[in-house]
């Protein structure tokens, strides 16, 4: 299982997941370094769109002679600057673009001064924004790479990866630096913008997926709501995740790169009538990432705010308008600007298991788990739990884990609306199969779902498990842990608990590997003060009334 990440080096910025300067070998705590939510997309803040701490340093550097019919020669400009400690989170350095610019290339870095252990170095995002402004949720939003890229252009017909192709109109664009962390001897930065004359060449089109592949009518459908490509800090491309999908065994899949979305014109030959492609968005701020599931094709979010700006209801609004999920991910993550801060009053489900299950994966569980009995007692709305793999790049499986949904068909208003209701459980991989029901008064229940009965009614809990060999089966009520029982060696079987509404308000299930020695209780490289292997499935519950709620 995964470890802590070894220290930095002195003279080197804190790790931040997915940034290549952080690169280590992409097993055990690797998975939680490129993770976990490419910090190298960089959050920023509303208080970082206020200009520079010092104004930008221009120096022309023109290229050769005009082109034919009076077209502006290529020109390159060179921005530097000294960002101290304290800087706004946005830096925002304008670039003039004239008529007859058909492309627009960007490079850039920065110094990396020796900073005392513990101490953070230096870390720089960089993105762009065109000639219709910077605006906090505004139009101008033109390409974000955070750090995962020195380089990238745009033009018409064409962008780099987390860029958006499109018109190059004359006006003041602005390339944007996101100075994550400065080193106490502050950032010297150096931008090289290169404006490339000629015509414009032809329009991007755009090739965005369908809505609805071939489904099964009303069944379980398994997929993986949290995947990053190469159009932010993950290492594959969109074929290639489309590729591992299918080869986990999924039936849908939601595109999330961090704070862009100019993957979801690449996903439309990708999908197909076996695989269900939604277009997202992972939002990346300085107090926590969240996931916009089911955006319309082409839409993007901001991020550009913290939780005490109060802005981020207003994106989740705008997430809901266009009949999407909002979802915060990963808790409970312990890298910097990745632990939730924004509440859960907007959200509609919780991930609380991303990519391999390790502390933080236990405290989301523990968390969302305690928030069920309050909200059931409060007569509110509970919140579903998801299941995600977060995967970036090999070896990190796509799939691993995922959601298994009851939906209508496979579309995307089934798929969002089953797990917007709970209507689902989370497995390790398609190896693990589940079926979670409670009986009681002629009446049945399945997950997601409310048995109304006599507080005194006898209810069975029936859980069959196929594919944990050895494993544990837990069931929880709001109480606790009231039932536990292993599973035969060829990980299939049933275990039925008796119990009525009056004694328990919900009842949930776990299903654990063994430890590493083979005990329910210690011996396994998270160690031994858990109690239990890791998770192989885990359900929403199903919820018990006695009518009086």
């Amino acid at each position: 299982m995964p470890t802590e990440p070894s220290a930095p080096r002195p003279d080197q910025p804190t790790p931040r997941p997915g940034d290549p300067s952080a690169a280590q070998p992409v097993t055990g705590p690797a998975r939680r370094d490129l993770l976990r939510t490419g910090l190298a997309t960089g959050a920023a803040t509303a208080l970082g769109l206020a200009a520079a701490t010092g104004p930008a340093h221009a120096t022309p550097a023109d290229g050769p002679g005009g082109s034919p019919g009076g077209a502006p020669a290529d020109r390159t400009l060179i921005l530097t600057g000294h960002l101290p400690t304290g800087s706004p989170d946005f830096v925002h350095l304008p670039v003039e673009v004239p008529e007859g610019i058909r492309e627009i290339a960007v490079s850039y870095g920065y110094d990396k001064p020796q900073v005392p252990a513990g101490t953070p170095g230096n870390s720089c995002d960089i993105g762009i924004f065109d000639e219709r402004g910077t605006d906090l949720g505004g139009p101008g939003f033109r390409g974000w790479s955070g750090g995962f890229r020195t380089e990238f252009s745009l033009s018409r017909g064409a962008a780099t990866p987390g860029y958006l192709p499109g018109p190059v109109n004359p006006g003041t664009w602005h390339v944007v630096l996101g100075p994550y962390q400065i080193a106490p001897q502050g950032l010297d930065y150096h931008v090289e913008v290169t404006l490339r004359s000629g015509a414009p060449g032809p329009q991007f089109t755009p090739h965005y997926p369908a809505e609805r592949a071939r489904g099964r009518g009303r069944a379980w459908y398994r997929g993986d709501c949290h995947l990053h490509t190469v159009h932010s800090d993950g290492r594959r491309k969109p074929e290639e995740v489309a590729a591992g999908a299918r080869a986990a065994g999924l039936d849908f899949i939601v595109s999330t790169d961090h704070n862009t979305s100019s993957s979801h014109a690449a996903w439309g030959p990708l999908a197909g009538p076996d695989l269900l492609i939604l277009p997202g968005e992972e939002i990346t701020t300085r107090n926590g990432h969240w996931l916009a599931l089911g955006l319309k094709p082409g839409q993007f979010v901001d991020w550009r705010y913290r939780s005490r700006d109060e802005e981020f209801p207003r994106f989740a609004r705008q997430v809901h308008r266009a009949g999407g999920l909002v979802v915060p991910a990963h808790p409970y993550c312990p890298y910097v600007a990745c632990q939730w801060k924004f509440g859960y009053d907007q959200a509609d489900a919780v991930e609380v298991w991303n990519g391999p299950w390790t502390y933080d994966d236990e405290s989301a569980v523990d968390t969302w788990d305690g928030r069920l009995a309050v909200a059931l007692r409060e007569g509110r709305s509970w919140l579903p739990a998801l299941g995600n793999s977060d995967a970036h790049s090999e070896p990190q499986p796509i799939g691993s884990p995922h959601t298994v949904v009851l939906a209508e068909d496979l579309t995307r208003d089934a798929i969002l609306d089953g797990l917007r209701a709970g209507h689902s459980w989370l497995a390790e991989s398609s190896a693990v199969g589940l079926e979670f029901t409670v009986t009681g008064n002629g009446r049945q229940a399945g997950i997601g779902e409310e048995l109304t009965v006599p507080a005194d009614a006898p209810l069975d809990v029936r859980v069959t498990v196929s594919g944990v060999p050895g494993g544990t089966v837990r069931l929880l009520t709001d109480e606790g842990q009231m039932h536990q029982e292993s599973l035969p060696a060829d990980g299939s079987g049933t275990v039925v608990w008796r119990t009525t509404a009056s004694l328990a308000a919900y009842v949930r299930a776990e299903v654990r590997h063994p430890k590493a020695d083979g005990t329910p209780g210690k011996g396994n490289a998270m160690g031994p003060d858990l109690p239990w292997g890791p998770m192989a499935a885990l359900t929403n519950p199903i919820v018990l009334s006695t009518g009086g709620r």
